[in-house]
């Protein structure tokens, strides 16, 4: 069947789609490059993209349970840790649209393309990937579900069995209910857009009323300023907390003043690199970005389609392989243009959306709790609720307390469940993308029937976190988080391979952005090498980073004998 490029892009001429990378992978077809749209005032909804999708999944599991698990603990001083993870996270966004900008695939099929080949990289992203697949969002989404059911009384399931059994039943309809939206829509783009629209608008809103009414001036103080306080670590201290800061030290000031390295404390180590690793969106689950650009029709991506819902996507199809155009005068001038848009999506939508969904969290701990509290991993979802309710009845009565309780609950809920939407699609449509390409077998389909494959891996996707629900929610947030920084800090080297090798001369970064994408490949190693030694210990770590160490090597040599064949 004759594929959407071909038949939308004849006017691409005699231009032969060039063949990089793994000759098993099927060779590009080509096109011209649209123009990009114009900006009115009229059309700005329009023309938000991937960054308001991921800006409203960015405000998720990190920001709602483990930021303020971390930040009632040590205040807003190790936010710096997000920081550099956030600004890491854009700058991959951005370049992992690149690629799709060019040729209409996702990342995740530029990554099979490169050499040895997809059976490689199956394996190897396989591993990195695993972390991804547990429902560690369905799973503490129970917690302000089952709170509201027992009439304002935290559930304690690991004391009372019924309370047990009812954030278990929670679990499981919240997880399948988060998987209808991905069912109807047509594009299932569309159906994840609204949904995030909706959650960004109400949770906004309440916590910027909040901010602006109820917090302080040295909350604010204090979460804006742990942004930059870059250095700040937890250190060891005799007793509990009660005085704020006095459990973090700075590695830069101790160390200029004369009093050595700091001592330390790695007892939240893990929630610590849980936090750097899903502030923004973390892990392999930035990858969809490319995907979104692609299903928005940006680039060449309005040459390739995007995959359709089961419901009510009957006239969409995806081609099997990607679309390229010729580089010329005319061509490069509208690259630069959708270049500058996707640029533009990210840091004017997503990176804001990042900080604030950051902040806010923030403050409820920072505000409304004790200065060193401590929680345990069933009660994170619904732990500032109590303290914003009091607060605002000693200062507006009792009616606007429990409106303000029920509230701060409610977005709890809708931070965590719709973010388990994207989270499952994410996961289900980079697989399902990159194997519409490497699988020869599926490159035989018609391209409508992808929406029959996206279904079938849903399902399958569905009964394996049924199945993980029946583990403990904080066990499950770690195993996901453990590996999401290693993940992403080999995911940031091999875009660069990508980009320098199968893009033509003209598209490939510079080596700013080369640089860049480097340091934060190392920012996310670190942090990520942290997390599993404390979990898992040297071994498990000294076996990963041995992996890792071979695949860059083999990144590094296949870069290097890509440039020569092009030189």
């Amino acid at each position: 069947m004759e594929s959407n490029c071909s038949s939308e892009a004849s006017s691409a001429g005699n231009f032969e789609a060039p063949h990089p990378g793994a000759k098993n992978m099927p060779r590009w077809e080509t096109g011209k490059l649209i123009e990009t749209p114009t900006f009115t005032w009229k059309n700005w909804f329009a023309l938000l993209g991937p960054g308001l999708l991921m800006g409203g999944a960015a405000i998720g599991g990190g920001e709602w349970l483990v930021g303020p698990k971390v930040t009632a603990v040590y205040g807003g001083a190790l936010l710096w840790l997000a920081t550099l993870s956030v600004l890491g996270q854009v700058i991959y966004n951005i370049e992992i649209s690149r690629y799709t900008l060019y040729s209409g695939e996702p990342i995740f099929t530029g990554k099979f393309r490169t050499l040895p080949g997809p059976h490689f990289w199956l394996l190897a992203y396989l591993l990195f990937d695993f972390g991804s697949v547990f429902p560690y969002l369905a799973a503490n989404a129970a917690t302000p579900v089952a709170t509201l059911i027992k009439g304002g009384v935290v559930p304690q399931p690991e004391e009372i069995a019924s309370d047990f059994w009812l954030m278990k039943g929670l679990a499981y309809i919240i997880f399948i209910g988060a998987l209808v939206p991905l069912l109807f829509g047509g594009k299932i783009y569309n159906s994840l857009k609204a949904v995030m629209t909706f959650k960004i608008v109400v949770v906004f809103a309440f916590l910027l009323f909040l901010a602006a009414f109820f917090s302080t001036p040295d909350t604010w103080v204090e979460i804006m300023t742990g942004f930059f306080k870059f250095g700040s670590v937890p250190i060891e201290v005799a007793d509990a907390p009660t005085v704020r800061g006095s459990n973090v030290d700075n590695i830069f000031v101790s160390l200029a003043e004369g009093r050595g390295f700091p001592d330390i404390d790695f007892t939240l180590i893990g929630f610590i690199a849980a936090l750097a690793a899903i502030a923004g969106s973390g892990g392999l689950s930035n990858t969809p970005v490319s995907n979104y650009t692609r299903d928005q029709g940006w680039g060449m991506g309005h040459h390739v389609g995007a995959i359709p819902s089961a419901i009510g996507g009957q006239n969409l199809e995806l081609s099997h392989v990607g679309c390229v155009f010729e580089v010329n005068e005319e061509s490069l001038v509208w690259w630069r243009k959708w270049y500058r848009h996707v640029m533009r999506d990210q840091l004017a939508v997503w990176l804001p959306a990042c900080f604030i969904g950051l902040a806010l969290p923030a403050m409820l701990s920072v505000q409304f709790l004790p200065y060193g509290t401590q929680t345990d991993s069933w009660t994170s979802a619904v732990m500032t609720a109590g303290g914003v309710q009091d607060s605002v009845t000693a200062a507006s009565g009792v009616g606007l307390g429990k409106f303000c309780w029920f509230m701060t609950i409610f977005c709890g809920f809708l931070v965590l469940a719709p973010t388990m939407s994207t989270s499952a699609d994410g996961i289900i449509r980079r697989w399902v993308d990159v194997f519409w390409t490497s699988s020869g077998r599926m490159r035989k389909m018609d391209p409508k029937a992808i929406k029959v494959v996206y279904v079938r891996v849903l399902v399958g996707y569905s009964a394996f976190g049924l199945l993980m629900l029946s583990l403990d929610p904080g066990a499950l947030i770690q195993y996901a988080t453990m590996c999401f920084n290693i993940a992403l800090g080999f995911s940031c080297w091999h875009t660069i391979v990508i980009n320098s090798t199968l893009l033509p001369r003209e598209l490939r970064p510079g080596w700013f952005i080369r640089i860049a994408l480097s340091l934060s490949g190392v920012f996310f190693l670190l942090l990520g090498s942290l997390s599993v030694y404390k979990q898992t210990g040297p071994v498990v770590l000294a076996i990963i980073l041995s992996i890792v160490a071979i695949l860059l090597f083999l990144l590094i040599f296949l870069a290097r004998r890509a440039a020569a064949e092009t030189s």
